[in-house]
């Protein structure tokens, strides 16, 4: 063999081995730096550390895990470790290994229609969070993750530039689900994925969390594939208390969860980010008229203000969103007595009134009162102790409108004549669905002349004294525990006629409480029987004779009522031999 051919080849096998471990190391380098570059990003989002290469590892052995909360897609919350967003296609990535835990196991269901609403507003199909599934070993072919070491709470807004909806429909729900889970604490950060920009009220939604939130443009900017370490998604509808008419009319929800002590419990936290003092002011009393710049004018303003100050002999002051910083407006609101606006999302700063003041709210023309409650809803909750009033403009002469604005400013214009004619006649917008009814937008838009003299009638009417804020006790519905010690005994008489004597003893925290009225409800049931006979009694034993047969089996339950309507729990049932 030829001495200077083997010697090539030797030469190229060491310089091919050589390349090798070069082009190796180089690829190693490489990784070790995107895995820092990596390691970076996830703690711009954080100034949490985390350890890229086990957080990788993790990913990759372990998968997705997802436990939720609620039998529907409608009242269901579900944490996550270690899911997964790709920016480019829009898309959650549940990633699948050996570890994956997935409950609810769902299947194909999960799209029925989804896995859970991402708004707290209920059933919407804009709203709807579901996720794709892809094997843990898909990772290799992805962009490497960057990692969101924070806690994260992942939602939608439902109109972030609409007061009403900021309140109602997200931060109220996003502070309650914040406290159901104690991680969600204000180190957590919030996701808001519905696509909108910041809008008018970011500010608020900063209040929740001591961390910047972030919105779904703003992710594309941290890479390509982000990986929440832990997350939960979507929010709790528990303090809802209306619905908006996509499916029917709207109106206040059918089975209303929160009362007014949880509505005030959210305000003290918000007014305390505000730095807005709690204490109750020792100035002067006053009414806070709030003023519309914009449409749904009060075209007599200057004089309504007037007469309020002369009729309550209080000092009338406006507000307004566009003149007033937000914190201003809370400040003033938060100690006035009384509150007067036309219908309009502004109306929702009722909520940080003091208990004891009063809500007026002004409605144009054709628009009834009783068809559009958002806001007599929330002053009648109970523990809001608030006076509601509504006043109705029914004079057509004091309304001006633009039928020739855009549609969504009211205009009507694009309607064929006839249609106009009957908008314009009529005297009352009919019942309808949510969101683009002309006629309702026609008639919400136009401002008003308010007939002063009608107006503080109404207001006289429930406000028979000056008004103001009142320290009031705690008014809280208490309910009895079961009574205890139950008993019952038999005596029978012949064999035709039989007693059955029934006693029990008080509820235990009933000796704790000052009731009013105390009583309690026997139901006597023969066993095998479908109906029973129900009792009310003032006392803790009862001798019952009527329909008691002897040598029979009878059922008996027994529950203790306070003040007439709030019913305790059944005790346990007897089971009582004559």
């Amino acid at each position: 063999m030829n001495i200077a051919a083997v010697f090539n080849a030797l030469l190229v096998s060491v310089l091919a081995a050589v390349l090798w471990k070069y082009f190796k190391l180089r690829e190693h380098a490489f990784m070790v730096e995107e895995e820092l570059v990596l390691m970076r990003q996830s703690q711009e989002l954080s100034q949490a550390q985390i350890d890229y290469h086990a957080a990788l590892q993790a990913l990759v052995e372990d998968g997705t895990r997802m436990v939720c909360t609620g039998r529907m897609h409608t009242d269901r919350i579900c944490r996550f470790e270690s899911l997964c967003y790709s920016t480019e296609a829009e898309e959650f990535i549940y990633f699948h290994s050996n570890s994956s835990v997935m409950l609810p196991n769902l299947g194909s269901r999960r799209f029925q229609p989804a896995l859970l609403d991402l708004s707290s507003v209920e059933d919407h199909n804009t709203q709807y969070f579901n996720f794709v599934e892809l094997p843990a070993a898909a990772l290799k072919f992805m962009p490497k993750p960057v990692f969101v070491p924070d806690v994260a709470l992942i939602a939608n807004r439902f109109n972030p530039d609409n007061l009403m909806h900021v309140f109602h429909d997200d931060l109220l729900p996003i502070y309650y689900t914040m406290q159901q889970f104690s991680d969600l604490d204000l180190e957590a950060r919030l996701f808001f994925m519905e696509g909108w920009s910041e809008g008018a009220h970011f500010d608020l939604y900063k209040l929740l969390s001591n961390k910047q939130p972030l919105l779904r443009e703003q992710l594309k900017t941290l890479g390509r594939l982000l990986c929440f370490t832990k997350s939960y998604v979507g929010l709790s509808k528990i303090t809802t208390w209306y619905q908006y008419g996509f499916v029917q009319p709207q109106g206040p929800k059918a089975n209303i969860l929160v009362s007014g002590n949880e509505i005030r419990q959210f305000t003290k936290f918000m007014m305390q980010k505000l730095n807005v003092s709690m204490e109750e002011s020792s100035s002067e009393e006053y009414i806070v008229v709030f003023s519309r710049t914009i449409n749904r004018l009060i075209l007599n303003e200057a004089e309504l203000i007037l007469a309020l100050a002369q009729e309550f002999q209080m000092k009338t002051i406006t507000v307004s969103l566009e003149e007033h910083s937000f914190s201003d407006i809370v400040r003033l609101i938060s100690n006035a007595s009384m509150l007067v606006s036309m219908h309009g999302a502004q109306l929702v700063m009722s909520l940080f009134l003091p208990r004891g003041a009063t809500v007026v709210e002004l409605f144009p023309y054709a628009i009834n009162p009783e068809h559009y409650t958002p806001y007599k809803t929330l002053a009648t909750l109970p523990g809001m102790d608030l006076q509601y009033i509504a006043w109705q403009n029914t004079d057509r002469e004091d309304t001006v409108t633009y039928p020739d604005r855009p549609w969504d400013q009211g205009g009507i214009a694009h309607l064929d004549k006839a249609e106009q004619e009957r908008i314009i006649k009529n005297t009352e917008v009919p019942r309808h669905l949510c969101c683009r009814n002309p006629e309702w937008l026609f008639r919400a838009y136009q401002d008003t002349k308010v007939n002063i003299p009608s107006l503080i009638h109404v207001i006289r009417q429930t406000v028979k004294s000056k008004p103001g804020p009142k320290k009031q006790k705690w008014s809280g519905s208490l309910y009895p525990g079961k009574v205890r010690d139950a008993k019952c005994q038999a005596s029978v008489q012949g064999t035709s006629e039989a007693k059955l004597a029934v006693s029990w003893q008080i509820p235990w925290n009933l000796k704790y409480l000052k009731v009013r009225e105390v009583k309690y409800e026997v139901w006597i049931q023969e066993q095998g029987e479908n109906t029973y006979m129900p009792y009310i009694l003032s006392h803790q034993n009862h001798t019952f004779s009527e329909n008691i047969k002897p040598f029979t089996i009878y059922l008996v339950w027994i529950r203790c009522i306070f003040n007439k309507n709030l019913l305790g729990p059944f005790a346990d049932v007897l089971l009582c031999s004559t």
